[in-house]
């Protein structure tokens, strides 16, 4: 009877401790992708705005590199998600690279008078007020990206790669086809959001309530 609690104390000891996972590296291909296209971004102005902006050649160019810096948003947050490799520096650095990117490309348009400067300023101001709303409704959670988010995301990159492309006039109709679906898909994701955002506030406000009582 006197071994027993020595073999209590023994059971505990020999219990397996559960490891960790192992911190994630700041220096990872996901963030590697986003540092890349942050720094492609002004690579992709120079080439925009080259002789006046209307030189076939660095059109191409701009094009090139637009899609390049786009393909990368596609990619990082998929490897991120895939490999577990989300880290607080890519939450924060990745949309930053998103808005630098397309704002570039719509203020760059507008400046050379390619595309109108309501686009620019309806498909900014939807951008600014989401992340407006984030700051919002953080203290009461996330709102999860919805399909509409990415469709929105993928019909003004079309447009704007469309736009940015030295095409003959020809494509004029094609053009602006897709970014009435871009404009579409912006006002309407945006709206949205903002349903999303105060329907979760105000359960998370209920639900505070419910539990001070």
């Amino acid at each position: 009877m006197s071994t027993a609690p020595a073999d209590r104390s023994h059971q505990r000891e020999t219990v397996p401790e559960v490891d960790a996972p192992p911190p994630v590296p700041l220096v990872n291909i996901a963030n590697i992708l986003t540092v890349t296209r942050l720094v492609l971004v002004p690579v992709f102005l120079v080439a925009l705005f080259t002789d006046s902006g209307h030189d076939s050649g660095w059109r191409w160019a701009a094009t090139v590199l637009f899609a390049i810096a786009s393909v990368t948003d596609q990619l990082d947050g998929f490897l991120a998600r895939r490999h577990g490799l989300v880290t607080d520096f890519g939450k924060v650095a990745d949309p930053i690279a998103d808005k630098a990117l397309t704002g570039a490309a719509l203020v760059g348009l507008s400046i050379l008078g390619d595309l109108p400067w309501w686009v620019t300023l309806v498909i900014a101001a939807r951008e600014v007020g989401v992340t407006l709303l984030r700051f919002w409704v953080i203290r009461y959670g996330v709102i999860p990206a919805s399909r509409g988010g990415k469709a929105k995301t993928l019909a003004q990159i079309i447009a704007i790669g469309l736009f940015l492309a030295p095409l003959s006039s020809h494509f004029d109709a094609v053009r602006w086809a897709v970014m009435g679906v871009a404009i579409a898909l912006t006002v309407i994701t945006g709206l949205d959001y903002v349903f999303r955002a105060v329907r979760l506030r105000a359960q998370g406000i209920r639900a505070r309530r419910a539990a001070g009582r």
